[in-house]
């Protein structure tokens, strides 16, 4: 057996070849066809009034099922109180009850389950996230999702290195989230030093958001920041824009916690626009964006609100969080490491497996940590980009250039 041979059965590289350009190397274990289920728990608190199982579940969680649905449930054994099975769906609670509903195993949603790793050291590791991959357990996706796989690998940490760093974590973990739909970096912390690091990283961020001061000092006070590639709709007139709206949770139909969106009573948010190119052919604006702040769905509400939503997301047939199918890549960052305070920059490039397509789009070359033109290559689409050394204070993640303005021929549904 060959040494990638051997790689791809430990589930390290996909079993058809050697990593994609760009990566150190890729790994991921294939999805079982049923997760575990899930288990949800509830204490149970007295208002006065004498209530029943079936009262509590059928008005605590509506949406969840009717009526006849959470009777089903009971009389099935799927409901515990205070570690006994209860199926009287009739049985009077008592003040401080446990309630645990076992939800029964069931088939999740296609997602990718492959994870390419672009730079990995002592403290943390920045993947590359495919679109179609959820980061955290929620809704219907509770094992399809990037922790899963972090915590599925055997890292091998050196027991020296476990003696050394007494905070070591036994997987890494993720310290901020992408969309379920957005692909690009993802970083995640070894340690739980480099985690309440670039967590505060994120949360100074969010902060400085909302202070009215000059956005230079504002970029020069920021010790992580994170730019992405999107395709909008519309043609964008100035070539920079910075988008101030607050974002919060909104009441909507049948979504119980409610949806982000643009709202005067919401968080404040950053975000600042600018464009690559503009492709009047087929009224498209590639641009990028980089957020000062971190609030969920911020680019896709920010840009929708400015008139230029992203491409595939301009009429959502559900317009609920999760859903998949537009342009948004998070392309690349800086940030000053957790432990070193070293300056780095990651790329990450579209790698998108078994795509049908020829990316055709030009690349418009990336920035350094206060904007300036730092490094430049050449489009995979043959565009000539001048050259310019790097400074010697960046890594760079070898690779070619791969632009986010083409999709696939065949996009997964949600």
């Amino acid at each position: 057996m060959t040494a990638a041979a051997a790689a791809a059965a430990a589930g390290e590289i996909p079993a058809e070849g050697a990593p994609p350009p760009g990566a150190l190397y890729s790994f991921g274990t294939p999805w079982p066809e049923f997760n575990e289920g899930i288990s949800y728990i509830d204490t149970f608190r007295c208002a006065g009034a004498t209530t029943t199982l079936i009262e509590f579940y059928s008005t605590s969680y509506k949406s969840s099922a009717p009526l006849p649905g959470w009777i089903k449930r009971i009389r099935d054994g799927q409901i515990t109180v205070d570690g006994e099975v209860a199926t009287d769906p009739d049985m009077i609670l008592r003040e401080g009850s446990k309630l645990v509903y076992h939800r029964l195993p069931w088939q999740e949603p296609f997602a990718p389950h492959l994870l390419d790793v672009l730079y990995e050291d002592d403290d943390m590791i920045a993947l590359n996230k495919p679109s179609g991959l959820q980061v955290l357990p929620k809704g219907l996706f509770q094992q399809r999702t990037v922790l899963a796989q972090l915590q599925l690998k055997d890292w091998k940490m050196p027991s020296s290195f476990c003696s050394k760093r007494k905070d070591a974590q036994s997987h890494p973990v993720p310290v901020h989230r992408l969309g379920r739909g957005t692909s690009g970096l993802l970083l995640c912390a070894k340690t739980k030093l480099a985690k309440a690091q670039l967590a505060a990283y994120f949360a100074e961020g969010a902060t400085n958001a909302g202070k009215s001061r000059d956005e230079t000092d504002i970029c020069k006070a920021r010790k992580i920041s994170k730019f992405y590639r999107a395709l909008v709709t519309g043609i964008l007139e100035n070539d920079e824009v910075m988008i101030t709206q607050p974002i919060g949770l909104v009441c909507y139909p049948g979504v119980a916690e409610g949806l982000y969106a643009a709202c005067s009573s919401g968080k404040p948010a950053m975000s600042k626009v600018r464009v690559l190119e503009r492709l009047k052919i087929h009224n498209h604006t590639l641009i990028q964006v980089e957020i000062h702040s971190g609030r969920p769905h911020q680019i896709r509400i920010h840009l929708a609100y400015i008139g230029h939503p992203l491409v595939g997301y301009e009429r959502p047939l559900q317009p609920v969080p999760g859903d998949c199918g537009y342009h948004l890549h998070a392309h690349w960052l800086v940030l000053c490491h957790p432990t070193t305070n070293e300056l780095l920059c990651h790329i990450s490039y579209r790698l998108e497996r078994n795509s049908k397509i020829q990316l055709s789009y030009s690349v418009v070359e990336p920035f350094n940590f206060h904007g300036q033109l730092e490094f430049t290559g050449s489009s995979e689409a043959g565009h000539p980009i001048q050259q310019k050394k790097p400074s010697e204070n960046f890594r760079f993640c070898t690779g070619q250039w791969r632009s986010i303005a083409a999709k696939p021929m065949e996009m997964d549904a949600d």
